[in-house]
Parts: structure tokens; sequence; C-alpha cells
């Protein structure tokens, strides 16, 4: 038989039926910014392969050619890197929200486990301090254990962001430039 009367039993359902609810909420908040930056770029990809067409097929000269090539190699870098930069953002917050509800599960079941280990303490039979000093140094051991175990998985997860982040900077700015040199020789050509 169960020590949890039915209304703790419904209690602790009905919190993580919550907190599930919660994190797909902000999963799917997530996905709802990807696909909305998706559409955009489809959008505005549309409309700017039709400009650009339309400046290919009313071109001059070679020249005019390169020098539309050129812009919209510059156009197509700098878009691409915008792009890059909102779907890593929308990444980060999603994954920092649940960074954050997870450690707040964390602290709420150490809580709670530091409370059963005192009620335990406080009402067990006399003569059974050993048992009791046992079991609690055990549950601390763990609990504590379980502490260290999240802080390294946290601290690791925010090195990852950080490596990702300078990542994404440096492939910007390698990109720029590369981007720029291209250009340069067009634009030597052209004159």
């Amino acid at each position: 038989m169960s020590s949890l009367a039915p209304e703790q039993l419904f209690a602790a359902q009905k919190v993580g039926f919550e907190t599930i609810s919660g994190l797909l909420t902000k999963a799917f908040g997530g996905v709802e910014k990807l696909i909305e930056v998706n559409l955009q770029v489809v959008k505005s990809t549309l409309t700017e392969n039709q400009e650009i067409t339309a400046k290919a097929l009313s071109a001059q000269n070679p020249q005019d050619l390169f020098a539309l090539q050129a812009s919209y190699t510059q156009s197509v870098t700098d878009k691409a890197q915008s792009y890059g930069r909102k779907v890593y953002e929308i990444i980060s917050s999603t994954q920092s929200e649940f960074a954050a509800a997870a450690e707040a599960q964390f602290q709420k079941y150490h809580r709670e486990t530091q409370e059963f280990v005192d009620k335990l303490a406080k009402y067990a039979p006399a003569g059974s301090e050993t048992a009791v000093a046992a079991w609690k140094t055990f549950i601390t051991t763990a609990s504590e254990t379980a502490s260290t175990t999240y802080e390294a998985a946290k601290n690791a997860t925010k090195q990852a962001v950080e490596i990702a982040e300078s990542n994404v900077s440096a492939a910007s700015s390698v990109s720029a430039k590369r981007t720029r040199q291209a250009v340069v020789p067009v634009a030597a050509v052209e004159k």
C-alpha cells in the first residue's frame, strides 16, 4: 500500500502534467519562431530573385552582369549570416528556457528530498538512529552527487553555447571577408 494519500498522488500528477505542458509550449514556441523565420526568408528570396532576374535580363553588357552578380553574392552572404544568427538565437533562447525549467525542477526535488530526510529523522522509532543516520548520509551524498553532476552538465552546456557563438561569429567574419575579396576584383573589372 502506498504511503501517499490520493490527494498527494493527484497533486504530483498535476504538477508533472503542468511541467510537461510548459516544456511542450516552449518547444512549440521555438518551432513556431523557426517557421516564421523560414517563411520570411522564402518570401524575401522569391522577391529578390524576381528583381535580380529582371535586372539580368535588362543588362546591356557583361560588366553589368558581373556587377549584378557581385552585389547579389554580397547580399546572399549577408542574408545567410543573418539567417544563421536568427536561428541560433531562437535555438539558444529555447534551450535557455528548458535549462531554467530543469533547474527549477532540480531545486524542487532537492528541497523535497531534504524535507523527506528531515521527516524520516524526526519520526523514526527509538533505537533506529544508526539506520536513519545511514539513510540521511546516503540521501545527502546522492543529492550532492546529483547537484555536482547537474552543475557540471550546466557548465558544459554553457561552454558549448559559448563555443557555438564564437564559431558563428568567426564563420560570419570569414564569409564576409571572402565575399568582399570576391567583389573587389569584379569592381576592378567594371572600371
